[in-house]
């Protein structure tokens, strides 16, 4: 179970498609496009629990699932997420419940005995909220974080700690990746806690289904803002996962950025919504800058492929086919 070197005697994850992959949390959006990739990639033993199935928060269920699975490599893209008010609301919950999944996967990850490879799951909101821009890797713990989302930035800082304290200790080959801000198919549209892109696209197909004469965005517009299609985070799993064997997480960004301006006429463009776009200066804009230094992962050879615009086009076809067709149901 030794760090991956030139000379280890296993093959390099591509090159194992029949070894055994334990993929957590398959149903969200990023567990849903890690799990598609490996499908598409020829991956023949891709094991996936729901929640009713392997409550991940309960050591004793998930030892024994290990046990009696003994996969070869793990993926662990479960996490108890919500938007700026869940977290405010419920935060003993965000903190426990993601320091529990994270504990028991790596712990019995490690004592299964059968693990070679660990991929864990992180978040852009581990940085200061005063980190420099684009935020580099090395701004890790070296500021507060924002207060709004601490209790699951906090869970999430413990488990990069925990890959990193496992190999050491352990010479366990956990990595961890942190995306950027995700969207695409399976995202959360929720009125009350869906994040900014989804929100957009909700608001303007709601606009146009309604003949509205405008739609009204919060703050000036001028905040800049960088998304990466989770089918591109999908493709930088698998590229860590068979290339990256170091004790440093790793940022996975699109490198470019929009303004949320930009961002709303692309969003209405898209929908197709013939209204006005009014802006609401007297709302708060937030943080005025937030991109996300990829510059490692692409020196290692990885780059996204889905431009925003065709990205959109395939998010909305998603939310219609998906979301508003169960709701007309």
């Amino acid at each position: 179970m030794g760090t991956v070197t030139p000379a280890d005697p296993h093959p390099a994850f591509l090159a194992d498609k029949g070894g055994k992959v334990f993929l957590a949390g398959h149903r969200g959006l990023v567990g849903s496009a890690i799990h598609r990739r490996l499908l598409s990639l020829g991956f023949t033993d891709v094991v996936v629990r729901t929640h009713a199935e392997l409550d991940l928060t309960r050591q004793a269920a998930v030892e024994a699932f290990f046990a009696a699975e003994l996969p070869r490599y793990v993926v662990l893209a479960a996490a108890k997420v919500g938007g700026i008010h869940a977290n405010s609301t419920f935060p003993a919950d965000f903190i426990a419940a993601n320091l529990q999944i994270q504990t028991n996967v790596v712990d019995a990850a490690l004592r299964c005995g059968s693990v070679r490879k660990l991929l864990f799951l992180g978040s852009s909101c581990i940085y200061p909220k005063f980190a420099p821009q684009p935020i580099p890797e090395s701004s890790l713990l070296s500021g507060p974080l924002e207060p709004t989302n601490e209790w699951y930035a906090v869970a999430k800082i413990a488990g990069i700690k925990m890959c990193q304290a496992y190999r050491i200790q352990h010479g366990l080959d956990a990595v961890s990746a942190m995306p950027t801000n995700l969207y695409g198919p399976q995202d959360n549209f929720h009125p009350e806690n869906s994040h900014v892109l989804p929100a957009l696209i909700r608001r303007f197909h709601e606009a146009k289904a309604t003949n509205a004469a405008e739609v009204v965005v919060w703050g000036s517009g001028s905040p800049l803002r960088e998304f990466l299609h989770v089918d591109d985070l999908a493709d930088a799993c698998i590229f860590l996962m068979d290339q990256y064997s170091g004790l440093e997480h790793v940022n996975v960004g699109s490198g470019s950025e929009v303004t949320i301006k930009e961002l709303a006429e692309l969003v209405k463009e898209v929908v197709g919504f013939q209204g006005k776009l009014v802006w609401d200066s007297s709302k708060p804009d937030g943080t005025p800058r937030k991109l996300m230094d990829s510059s490692k992962i692409q020196g290692m050879g990885w780059t996204p492929k889905v431009p925003l615009k065709e990205g959109l086009v395939e998010t909305y076809k998603w939310y219609v086919e998906n979301v508003i067709a169960e709701k007309n149901k």
